[in-house]
């Protein structure tokens, strides 16, 4: 019986939970770590990259897709956390390329973040590898799918054809993180113009649809005193919006 008790103690440390403790190892050392850009952990407090990571199941050896990665700040954890065995792909379009183009040009200068591979797409116009990805991550971006502004270099984008895009791209059991800024529940398309936050259900209704199946949510960047009515660039409540985390997984 003691050595039935023993086998079993030894399949339970080095299965899941040991895994676990490999990825929270690789999460706490690349927010840990001395190099990042100057500004991004000053930015921890409020993003809480280790819990929304740890969150995500997010570890060494994966490949991840980040789509509107925008100026790298997650780029940049991601490439350390799945380390020299793992990669990234940073997706982003005209617009936030030019939007990000400083912080980018600091971010990727030569030696840094060898595993990143940089996409530059428009978000009608992807073209993933099939069965690639082990994880895809959202980050405070899925609600300018619903953005249009035509004239500065923002067509309408295709939203089920963009994900049934992503969903072909990941192997199956990947898993898909997101956050995002909440909008009042039934708020208008037309208001994501104007607020860049986007309703919960709406979002959970669009991944649904293209056969992702949700799992869960995290309350770690909920906040009660955010005002919905601002939009989350104003600076009243930039950095401090109420934000929802939800995992989904590809079956």
């Amino acid at each position: 019986m003691r050595t039935a008790i023993t086998i079993l103690l030894l399949v339970v440390l080095t299965g899941p939970v040991g895994q676990a403790f490999a990825g929270d190892a690789a999460i706490g050392a690349a927010i840990s770590n001395p190099d990042r850009l100057e500004g991004d952990s000053e930015a921890d407090g409020r993003r809480k990259p280790a819990d929304v990571l740890e969150f995500f199941g997010i570890g060494p050896g994966m490949r991840v897709l980040e789509m509107f990665a925008g100026g790298g700040y997650y780029t940049e954890l991601l490439s350390h956390v799945v380390g020299g065995e793992g990669s990234v792909v940073a997706q982003n379009n005209a617009a936030y390329l030019q939007y990000s183009k400083a912080t980018l040009e600091k971010r990727f200068t030569p030696g840094r973040l060898a595993n990143v591979e940089r996409l530059t797409a428009e978000n009608n116009e992807l073209d993933l590898p099939e069965d690639s990805f082990d994880a895809a991550v959202f980050i405070l971006a899925y609600h300018d799918v619903y953005y249009i502004d035509v004239p500065n270099g923002w067509p309408e984008i295709d939203g089920p054809a963009m994900l049934e895009e992503i969903y072909q791209s990941l192997r199956a059991g990947a898993v898909v993180g997101v956050v995002d800024h909440i909008a009042p529940a039934g708020s208008p398309l037309g208001s994501v113009n104007i607020l860049h936050r986007i309703d919960p259900a709406l979002l959970r209704k669009d991944f649904e649809a293209a056969g992702f199946v949700f799992e869960a949510q995290s309350e770690v960047l909920r906040n009660s005193q955010d005002d919905y009515a601002k939009p989350m660039f104003d600076p009243a409540v930039r950095g401090k919006t109420d934000r929802f985390v939800y995992r989904f997984r590809r079956p």
